[in-house]
């Protein structure tokens, strides 16, 4: 989906999803109008435009509304950023987290908003590949780093609720840019997020 592509997210939004998730829950062979499902076709029209808030945010803005001139030219790492992401393919979670690092080329941006930039395109139908590049691209093309790295650990419930069913199994993507192709920071970059 575009970044232009965007929902409003408005009652307008909230009244159709709740509609599909009545015929949902009668296609499935539930009774919609039974005192425990009332209310349900709401609270999954709500938790989903929760779940897909990202959508409506632009992460480069994000960035761009604490970014600072600063001379500072080494690696600045925000690593176990934890997150929740749906799976496009399943429409089930998968979650786990993030490892962000850049090196600063004349601007430095707020840490927490790194963060949020994780939680804008997790919160999207996304793959863990895809969710890996997007946060690479942006922190690449708005603060013009001297390059960035990006780690995910995520377990997906699709592998471990349906399918092969295999509960132990984590996922690791990474991604990187500019300096990080240099496999010396690379490596830097990953002592420094191993778990203690």
């Amino acid at each position: 989906m575009q970044e232009t592509d965007r929902r409003d997210g408005g009652e307008g939004t909230i009244d159709g999803l709740m509609s599909h998730y009545r015929a949902i829950l009668a296609l499935l062979g539930e009774n919609p109008g039974r005192e425990g499902l009332l209310k349900t076709p709401e609270r999954v029209a709500k938790a989903m435009m929760f779940l897909t808030k990202g959508y409506r945010t632009d992460p480069k803005e994000i960035l761009r509304s604490a970014m600072f001139k600063e001379d500072y030219n080494q690696m600045v790492i925000v690593k176990d950023i934890d997150f929740f992401s749906m799976c496009e393919h399943h429409m089930l979670p998968f979650y786990g987290k993030a490892h962000v690092a850049y090196i600063p080329n004349g601007h430095i941006t707020g840490l927490s908003k790194i963060a949020r930039v994780v939680e804008v395109y997790a919160r999207r139908l996304q793959v863990q590949e895809r969710l890996t590049l997007q946060i690479k691209q942006c922190i690449q093309e708005t603060l013009n780093p001297l390059g960035v790295m990006v780690v995910i650990e995520a377990r997906h419930m699709c592998m471990q609720m349906r399918g092969v069913e295999q509960q132990n199994s984590i996922t690791t993507t990474s991604d990187f840019t500019g300096a990080f192709n240099q496999a010396k920071t690379r490596e830097e970059f990953m002592n420094l997020i191993k778990r203690s």
